[in-house]
């Protein structure tokens, strides 16, 4: 692994791959209103460059994001790690101080936040369906189950891992209520989806112009839709044709990262200049005018 970088460069978001992330952009235009310059770059990690990156992450930076397929991967290279990152078994930021690597994760804040601006939707006693549950679904349910989520349904390809998944917020959290099925239940789906606020997708599936639906579009009804993907997927095109609330995943990634933000700074992160970076990266990204 090639690491070349200036020497304002404290903070990175890591992933394989990563070129698509939107990171810096938004935190950039952050910190470069407080007056901190633009000291926030992307960098590709492999599985096999942890050893020497982490090395490098003590001696020269300050922070760092890791994206798929990391949040798992670094934790052994951790020196102390918060209790949720702990239980979810994923991590999103780090904080580098005297050479030490502290992990925690803000998707669970960056997704209660998003629904709560998308939708004004608070998880404390709400019940809520996710498609899913990859690394960052993990993180978010373990969140929602430790500020009081009610009801917390999901549906999954492995009924192993979402087993799994359950089992373990029934444990740490056990005033909850937790259900799953497979992918394919579709009268289980159906009855997650009559009991909840909110459909959270947290699949890869919408990313590519040829995948599949997550789930058969018209199971949803008389719920709020919020795809994790940052783009507007064929399944909240249906959503929003069918005349429900829809909103993908630019504000997640808006809110966990201005959490992430006030971590490594001590300072209250500037939310809506980074909402509006953020937005002028997705329309250069995607070709759209603004």
């Amino acid at each position: 692994m090639d690491i070349q970088f200036q020497n304002e460069i404290k903070y990175l978001v890591i992933g394989d791959p990563v070129a698509h992330s939107l990171s810096p952009q938004m935190h950039n235009a952050a910190f470069d209103a407080l007056g901190l310059g633009r000291p926030y770059a992307k960098l590709q990690v492999t599985t096999g460059d942890f050893p020497e990156f982490t090395q490098f992450a003590r001696a020269r930076l300050s922070g760092f994001n890791i994206t798929v397929p990391h949040k798992k991967t670094i934790i052994p290279y951790l020196d102390s790690i918060s209790s949720e990152a702990a239980l979810a078994e994923s991590v999103n930021t780090v904080t580098v101080k005297g050479g030490r690597l502290h992990g925690d994760s803000t998707d669970g804040f960056g997704l209660a936040s998003a629904l709560a601006d998308a939708f004004q939707l608070k998880v404390k006693g709400g019940s809520f369906f996710f498609i899913g549950c990859g690394g960052a679904v993990q993180a978010v349910a373990f969140h929602f189950a430790a500020i009081g989520a009610k009801n917390l349904f999901f549906a999954n390809r492995s009924i192993e891992k979402v087993e799994e998944l359950v089992n373990k917020l029934s444990s740490a959290f056990p005033a909850g209520h937790y259900e799953f099925c497979g992918l394919d239940n579709v009268e289980k789906i159906k009855l997650f989806i009559g009991n909840s606020e909110a459909a959270i997708q947290g699949t890869s599936l919408g990313l590519k112009p040829d995948d599949p639906m997550p789930i058969p579009p018209e199971l949803l009804k008389n719920i709020c839709v919020y795809d994790t993907i940052y783009k507007k997927t064929p399944l909240l095109q249906h959503a929003e044709a069918a005349g429900l609330k829809t909103a993908d995943g630019r504000t997640m990634l808006l809110h966990q990262g201005a959490k992430s933000f006030e971590i490594w700074t001590g300072r209250q992160a500037p939310v809506e200049i980074m909402r509006h970076a953020l937005e002028q990266a997705v329309i250069a990204g995607s070709g759209e005018k603004p």
